[in-house]
């Protein structure tokens, strides 16, 4: 049986930062439900065990890009490659991200440089290289991994805040511009996750413990529930959902 509102087949996506965590179990999900996937990320090696590991699955048309998502000459080079050898991209999951932890008195500057070019200026370039060609053909959906923190703030985090703070107003910028041409830019903004970038907060048990009285759903999410919000504004049950954050958090967000 098959779900027109939820089918994918015939859709292509590309998601960066897909080697391993959220990014991998997106892609995953997408292909799941009939879309061919382009994965994303700067460690071919990686990348190519990652779509080993989806193509072992029986997903079959699965391909690797290892341009540089903070590097707007190589993210151009690399849309407009995927787009006349692969084919269309239908679907973008801007997913790329990184974390640093430290008190904000203490933070080095390289470090926030880096933070503002992985977790922002990636999704403009990235999003502003796909959306041209999406513009042409009057269609497309984008998709922007925003946060928990682009509600909440906490300590030693205050710059990977900022930096998902901005990409909820950039997902409502880009509605702005690109909705007129039929395009949809919404954001999926994750609680706190299993992920390898929250390993560290994962083994402590008193953040552990914190998190579990502070979420209404009283624990850590797993990748794989986050798929079901990639699906719907991937697809066609989303077809007037523009400019919105959905955040899929456990209820952490309620509790402010």
């Amino acid at each position: 049986m098959t779900f027109p509102l939820f089918d994918l087949s015939g859709f292509r996506a590309l998601v960066t930062g897909s080697s391993q965590g959220i990014g991998l179990a997106l892609a995953r999900g997408l292909a799941e439900h009939g879309a061919s996937v382009v994965l994303n990320g700067r460690d071919r090696g990686k990348l190519l065990a990652a779509a080993g590991v989806l193509q072992d699955e029986g997903h079959g048309v699965v391909s690797v890009s290892d341009f540089d998502v903070t590097d707007p000459d190589a993210v151009k080079r690399g849309v407009d490659a995927i787009e006349a050898e692969v084919g269309p991209i239908d679907i973008l999951i801007n997913n790329a991200g990184m974390q640093f932890r430290t008190p904000l008195e203490e933070f080095p500057a390289d470090r926030w440089e880096q933070l503002l070019k992985t977790n922002v200026s990636s999704v403009f370039y990235v999003g502003q290289a796909v959306a041209r060609h999406m513009i042409g053909r009057g269609r497309g959906k984008i998709i922007n991994i925003a946060s928990v923190q682009s509600e909440l703030a906490r300590p030693g985090i205050a710059p990977y805040t900022a930096t998902k703070g901005a990409v909820k107003n950039l997902t409502r910028g880009m509605c702005a511009d690109w909705a007129k041409h039929g395009l949809q830019v919404n954001a999926i903004a994750p609680g706190y996750f299993r992920t390898p970038l929250n390993q560290a907060l994962v083994d402590s048990a008193e953040f552990s413990g914190w998190l579990e009285k502070r979420t209404p759903a009283a624990r850590w999410g797993n990748v794989e529930e986050l798929v079901g919000a990639a699906v719907f504004l991937s697809g066609k049950a989303s077809s007037f959902v523009n400019g919105h954050t959905l955040y899929v958090d456990g209820g952490i967000t309620t509790c402010l």
